[in-house]
């Protein structure tokens, strides 16, 4: 079973074996929800299916939501159902990847988790990795699957918090929060995207992309593990949540502190998007906060 990382090489290795992973392309942009099912269209992993983090990966149209914020988690009731009509069946190896960074495919790799299910694993070095091998490339749509699998709602493997619980233990030192935003935004210099621009007080910043190195692949375990002792100062690692604007991109950070060995932590679904929108909880702005 592969939980975390899996490289071109594994893939192509399960792909050709007796029990085949499920595949599923995350490829999104935010700022045009349409430019990810056409680069699906263009190219994928043969047999992966597009999933949509819009219509796939949030409650929409006024469905019941398990969140707040712009990217609303929906109840893990349905989604189980989602998974299950996708084919997935109990125990089978999932593999999710993107075209950006694991900017969105850490989205489905922890909503799996959430719902029980623990053998998933992100692509290491995504699309662009499985292209540099010479791996086939498929192109157009892939079919629906041709009947729904076994797969039933588990027991959470991933925990998460809300914006009035985080609000409680503002400051104590059982709580320390990480924003995967970039410096900019955490800063209040810019927000494209939400009301009002900062981040929670106390807050340190790490943004996701530091995860990655120039290769487009995670860090090694070891300077992954330095870089969150750094950031941390001493505070224990099981006291970390993660945050970013909607709960997408905290991701990463997240799966980086699991690769470093340093357990699975929290995740704040409803991210900053959640917290500037409830009535009466502070906001910051400002310098990086380390300490």
């Amino acid at each position: 079973m592969y939980p975390l990382l899996i490289s071109t090489a594994q893939l192509q290795a399960l792909m050709a074996g007796n029990a085949p992973p499920l595949v599923f392309d995350c490829s999104f942009d935010l700022m045009n929800p349409d430019a990810g099912p056409e680069q699906h269209r263009q190219a994928h992993i043969p047999g992966a299916r597009h999933v949509h983090l819009d219509r796939d990966l949030s409650a929409h149209d006024g469905a019941p939501c398990a969140s707040g914020g712009r990217h609303p988690l929906p109840t893990r009731e349905a989604f189980a159902g989602w998974l299950a009509a996708a084919g997935l069946n109990a125990g089978q190896q999932v593999v999710v990847y993107d075209s950006q960074g694991v900017n969105y495919c850490g989205r489905l790799w922890w909503m799996l988790k959430w719902c029980g299910h623990e053998a998933v694993a992100v692509l290491d070095g995504g699309f662009q990795a499985w292209q540099a091998a010479g791996a086939t490339v498929a192109t157009g749509e892939e079919p629906a699957a041709a009947a729904p699998g076994s797969f039933v709602l588990g027991s959470a493997l991933a925990a998460t918090a809300d914006a009035r619980g985080i609000a409680r233990q503002l400051g104590a030192p059982d709580q320390t929060l990480i924003d995967a935003r970039g410096a900019p935004r955490f800063r209040g210099e810019v927000e494209p995207l939400d009301p009002v621009a900062g981040h929670i007080p106390g807050a340190l910043n790490r943004p996701f992309a530091d995860n990655i190195g120039p290769d487009g692949r995670f860090k090694p375990a070891a300077r992954l593990r330095a870089e969150f002792e750094l950031l941390l100062a001493g505070r224990d690692p099981a006291s970390v949540t993660h945050h970013c604007g909607s709960g997408v991109s905290a991701v990463p950070n997240l799966l980086a502190m699991e690769v470093a060995g340093l357990g699975r932590t929290a995740l704040f679904p409803g991210s900053w998007s959640e917290w500037c929108n409830t009535p009466g909880l502070p906001c910051a702005q400002g310098q990086v906060s380390r300490a």
